[in-house]
């Protein structure tokens, strides 16, 4: 990836929506040339999508809570699984250490939440954490030349 790649990179990620000649002038190149790059990292998996950004408490979700699932012997795959079916689980990480899982879940209420956790409270041990703030909110790693 040289240095045109990563300041494509940069622009998209702070506005995915710009169109290709505002992108290509910003980096000196024709909006051909861009189109080109930007499929190339695309076919790459560099760039694996463009998206949106919605706010969970503008969807009647005012908390989040990062639970922390160990499930119990011979119950890994039926938690993964339950996890995967319940949409208010936004995200979730399989990993090492003494939890299996780390999630988020949005919620609209202390109540909803007890109601989440005992669907799996028979198959996992939990550990849950409500946010209180994002002091850094999602980012990219970094973009080093190779």
């Amino acid at each position: 990836m040289d240095e045109i790649d990563q300041k494509i990179l940069k622009i998209l990620m702070r506005d995915a929506r710009i169109s290709q000649k505002e992108l290509a002038a910003k980096v000196g190149l024709s909006a051909p040339g861009v189109a080109e790059r930007v499929r190339r990292l695309e076919e790459r998996g560099v760039i694996r999508g463009f998206t949106i950004d919605v706010d969970p408490e503008a969807l009647g979700y005012p908390l989040q809570a990062i639970v922390r699932i160990r499930p119990l012997p011979g119950k890994l795959h039926i938690v993964q699984q339950l996890i995967s079916e319940i949409p208010e689980f936004g995200e979730c990480d399989k990993v090492t250490g003494d939890d299996c899982f780390v999630a988020r879940l949005y919620i609209r209420s202390m109540k909803e939440l007890d109601g989440l956790l005992d669907q799996i409270v028979d198959k996992a041990e939990t550990n849950t954490a409500i946010v209180k703030s994002k002091p850094v909110e999602r980012r990219m790693p970094p973009l080093s030349p190779k």
